[in-house]
């Protein structure tokens, strides 16, 4: 473990100012509220090295995609999450030489991400040219109470002068995104206004024609009084901003207020959304900063309330789960259904797209414990609604009939991923989002679900992968060539056993629905669709690896030089930073959960023997080089008792970003896998299980913890789980009875009743 910062367990906390981990700081310490979100970037000015980031929900652009050689059926565009209007400006001035801590000498310096209040606060001492010195604290944060409004307050003290401070708060337009296919600015300008203390800059994507305002106000103190300013105004294209000069006094306190609105059509008319964002900063304005964190605050705390994680006796682990918590909840909230959890969140732009499989497989788990089952529901059917694209993806690739496969990456349901291993051939995604309606369906009991919306989603994705197995001759069974497991280090390979595994369970799992929905939707199976799907069911190759009970991830495996990642020179690693893509491939090396993602969601098919043997042989092979690995690795090693690996590998998956294990994070945080950090604590340390017979738990806790506590909610009932070196604590929080297995034994479990068990 390589702590970056230093290790709270409410905190973020940054003591020394490195120009050098700016970049994985802005990422690490970003703020949002699931409606749009901000890189901890300066409010002044900075010259060095940065990634400027602000970002809005839903917002995106279709960058023409860029490869060497077209191939058919490739995406016309990969869809970019769009860098926008830059609010957070405050520039200041001395002198005529402006705050620039690339310029200036730092004496003191510190920043911290408060967790717990949702605040990015930053505290630092400089001195200019002349030998002035500044100080200056700033606090922000984007509201979690009012979802399209933000606040900062940044207070400037001279600390051996008296003299004049320029100050210009700003709005800027004139962003551009770093990862842009082909440096194309995405942006037309709508209109602008400047006035006295306020502003606003409206702007409209090209292609898209998403529409955002972006408005401001300001106020400025001195200490407790507010002052009466009378600044300069000025605008440009996709710019405004206003400057005024004001005598500090040496050890007092100067305060500029900047309350900010970001609206978009996302949610509002072409029409009302410039009135719509002066309404709202207005609102802002009047109400004042105390106020607003106040809100703010009290929201993060209800949060808190339910999501909470509480680890006792190791702080990296505890600060780790918690700054994971604290990011998904940052980036989507489930209070907007047209929303849905990108990979990078608001933290950066890799990766493009606003939805990936990460949603189903990794994000509705979480939700379906933590949240109202609504939430959940609307993540399937965004889905649902974006079925008739699922069937035009699978079109352009040649399946017909109603085949359904959903996109690798996208934003309205139209691929928009274009490197061909990927978009062709990790086909694996369909099965995720069937599997997750049978999770929901599992974990709620709606199965009035099925009917409604989970059929024609199901028997889509059936569909396609019938047409995608093809019968072997040579195997007398039903194989699948050329395609990618969730290991992308093997691309192009035969009968990856996870994507097989999955495809016949989906077309297992669309018979079974089919049988228990009414006769009369449309979307019911054919007498022949039936028959073939079960044929199909019985005869599909899986390849093992002979005298044991090890599933190969493919067919050719074992033609692999059998190595394990320590045979890897730390100075190698990571190996795709290090190795040639073909070298990458040809090795045996493993860069995510393949089989072990298999064993993971189907745990009920498998003994605890077999996992094991499973585990103990994939995973020295495996590097971890995807966020989504590691967690997957923590769950099973808690199944099958070894807490030692559990632990370590808990490390890795929640302090990912925080230490940078893959050396990434300067681009934006893992905001999916993030969810797979919950699900190693409450399903793999908690033993938490949900299936078709109901509740299970069979907590464990490594040597090294006190004690930890989560709640989770099942049918709806909220229940706190409480597990020491001991014993193990189950509440009933809700207004219902819940009846689960805790250690293998039936117990039931009344509405605000406590039950105790032994640790074993």
């Amino acid at each position: 473990m390589r702590n970056l910062f230093e290790i709270d367990p409410w905190k973020i906390i940054e003591t020394k100012f490195d120009a050098n981990k700016q970049k994985q700081a802005e990422s690490i310490f970003s703020i949002g509220n699931g409606s749009f979100g901000q890189r901890a970037n300066f409010e002044e000015k900075y010259s060095g090295d940065t990634l400027q980031g602000s970002y809005i929900g839903g917002v995106y652009y279709p960058d023409k995609t860029r490869v060497g050689w077209w191939k058919n059926g490739y995406p016309e565009y990969f869809a970019k999450v769009l860098n926008s209007t830059n609010w957070i400006g405050i520039n200041i001035e001395i002198d005529g030489e402006q705050l620039d801590l690339n310029v200036q000498q730092i004496k003191y310096f510190h920043r911290e991400l408060d967790m717990q209040k949702g605040l990015l606060k930053r505290t630092f001492r400089v001195v200019f040219g002349s030998g002035k010195e500044l100080e200056v604290e700033s606090i922000r944060f984007c509201s979690m109470a009012r979802e399209e409004i933000a606040a900062i307050s940044y207070t400037v003290t001279p600390l051996n002068f008296s003299g004049n401070v320029k100050f210009t708060p700003y709005l800027d337009g004139n962003v551009s995104n770093h990862d842009a296919n082909y440096d194309e600015f995405f942006w037309l300008e709508d209109s602008r206004k400047v006035d006295i203390q306020k502003g606003i800059l409206c702007a409209r994507t090209k292609k898209t024609n998403f529409c955002i305002a972006t408005a401001m106000r300001f106020s400025f103190w001195r200490e407790q009084e507010l002052l009466t300013i009378h600044p300069n105004v000025a605008q440009r294209d996709f710019y405004v901003e206003n400057n005024f000069e004001h005598y500090l006094e040496k050890g007092v306190r100067f305060t500029l207020k900047k309350y900010v609105a970001v609206t978009s059509t996302i949610n509002h008319s072409e029409f009302e959304l410039a009135a719509k964002a002066i309404k709202r900063v207005r609102d802002a304005y009047t109400s004042g900063f105390d106020t607003l964190r106040t809100e703010h605050e009290n929201a993060w705390a209800e949060i808190w309330k339910s999501a909470d994680i509480l680890i006792e006796g190791d702080e990296a682990s505890q600060q780790g789960i918690r700054f994971n918590i604290f990011h998904l909840y940052q980036t989507y909230t489930g209070k907007n259904a047209k929303l849905n959890i990108g990979p990078k969140g608001f933290t950066g732009e890799k990766y493009g797209g606003a939805t990936y499989w990460d949603t189903e497989a990794y994000c509705l788990p979480f939700y379906l414990k933590t949240a109202d089952p609504q939430v959940a529901k609307q993540l399937l059917i965004y889905r649902y609604h974006h079925l008739d694209r699922a069937i035009e993806n699978a079109e352009k690739l040649g399946f017909k009939n109603g085949a359904a496969l959903y996109p690798m990456v996208t934003m309205n349901g139209e691929e928009c991923h274009n490197e061909w291993e990927i978009t062709f051939e990790e086909i694996h995604r369909n099965g995720a989002i069937a599997f997750a309606v049978y999770n929901y369906v599992r974990h709620t009991g709606d199965t009035a679900y099925l009917s409604e919306y989970g059929l024609p989603v199901v028997a889509g994705i059936a569909r396609f992968w019938a047409q995608r197995f093809n019968w072997s001759e040579a195997k007398k069974a039903y194989v699948m060539l050329g395609v990618t497991g969730p290991n992308e280090y093997e691309n192009n390979v035969n009968n990856n056993w996870y994507t097989n595994y999955i495809a016949r369970w989906c077309i297992q799992y669309c018979l079974e629905v089919n049988a228990q929905v009414s006769a009369a939707l449309p979307e019911k199976l054919s007498a022949k669709e039936i028959k073939d799907f079960q044929h199909i069911v019985e005869n599909v190759y899986f390849p093992v690896l002979t005298d044991t009970n090890i599933f190969l991830q493919q067919d050719g495996f074992m033609d692999k030089e059998q190595l394990t990642a320590n045979d890897i020179p730390v100075a190698e690693r990571p190996i795709n930073q290090h190795w040639s893509w073909d070298r990458i491939l040809r090795s045996i090396f493993i860069k995510q959960a393949d089989v072990l993602q298999g064993l993971y969601l189907f745990e009920d098919h498998f003994s605890e023997d077999i996992i094991r043997e499973n585990f103990d042989f994939y995973e020295p092979k495996t590097v971890h080089e995807s966020s989504l690995s590691p967690c997957v690795h923590v769950i099973l090693a808690a199944k099958i008792g070894r807490m030692d690996k559990a632990l370590e590998l808990y490390l890795r998956t929640s302090r990912l970003d925080l230490d940078d294990y893959n050396h990434e994070a300067d681009e934006g945080l893992h905001i999916t896998s993030m969810a797979g950090t919950w699900m190693s604590v409450v399903e793999g340390l908690g033993g938490v299980r949900v299936t078709e017979n109901g509740l299970s738990i069979n907590p464990s806790i490594p040597k090294p913890w006190k004690a930890y506590s989560f709640q989770i909610r099942y049918k709806n009932q909220p229940l706190a789980l409480s597990i020491t070196q001991h014993k193990v604590t189950l509440e009933n929080l809700g207004s219902a009875p819940v009846s689960c297995k805790l250690f293998g034994q039936e117990i039931s479990v009344k509405e605000g009743e406590k039950q105790e068990a032994a640790l074993k």
